[in-house]
């Protein structure tokens, strides 16, 4: 499941916290200190994908960035190319095997990203139910459990260590799990201009509606 399923799916996503904060019994403790002064993060994913019977299905790396309060950038490197950005108002996945393009407006499958509410806080007791994980594999978890009809996946829950964000777990209503291991987080990074938006490069196809205002914009300006 690549994460244009996982992020609406995912995700973000992290993220520097003061390593007592990783060990407190209150999720929401853990959480609020995560996200105190958070503008943005980069860093690396390796993310598993395993189906109901536990068969590993998909096995992936790349680079991710993410800024307040709903952009981000989820870029898998292997095994196959693939670019998803979200600039705050579209979602554009680029596929370049394919020469394709898909748009869409941003909204209510990004918002429930796990990441995306840890980069807006405001957002997350709306969108899940805060639990206390417990311990397990060396890490320190904090369990979310979607509101509403319909969403994207079941559960996730994030684990932390060493006072950074190392692990998101998500499980869908098949059983399907995704686990994305994260690193190299940079906190509050300087980002290129051109991060965060992204225009159809010349001759692929464009599966969506495109407004002239995100031509103004060249990928990587």
């Amino acid at each position: 499941m690549r994460l244009a399923a996982a992020f609406g799916l995912v995700l973000i996503p992290c993220f520097a916290l003061h390593a007592s904060a990783a060990r407190a019994a209150d999720p929401h403790a853990v959480l609020a200190a995560f996200s105190q002064g958070l503008e943005g993060l980069k860093g690396q994913f390796v993310q598993r994908v395993f189906d109901g019977t536990g068969r590993l299905t998909e096995d992936s790396h790349g680079t991710l960035a993410l800024a307040v309060p709903r952009q981000f950038r989820w870029e898998y490197e292997a095994p196959f190319p693939q670019l998803i950005v979200a600039d705050g108002s579209k979602v554009w996945i680029f596929d370049p095997d394919l020469e394709q393009v898909q748009v869409r407006p941003q909204g209510v499958e990004e918002q429930q990203s796990p990441l995306m509410v840890l980069v807006d806080p405001a957002e997350l007791d709306r969108q899940f139910a805060v639990a206390d994980g417990g311990q397990a594999d060396g890490l320190a978890w904090v369990e979310l459990t979607p509101r509403g009809d319909d969403p994207p996946f079941s559960k996730a829950r994030l684990g932390f260590a060493d006072g950074a964000l190392a692990r998101m777990d998500m499980t869908d209503s098949l059983g399907q799990r995704t686990r994305i291991a994260f690193s190299g987080w940079q906190r509050n990074p300087a980002f290129d201009v051109g991060t965060f938006r992204f225009v159809p490069p010349p001759g692929v196809d464009v599966i969506g509606e495109v407004d002239e205002a995100a031509q103004a914009f060249p990928l990587g300006d």
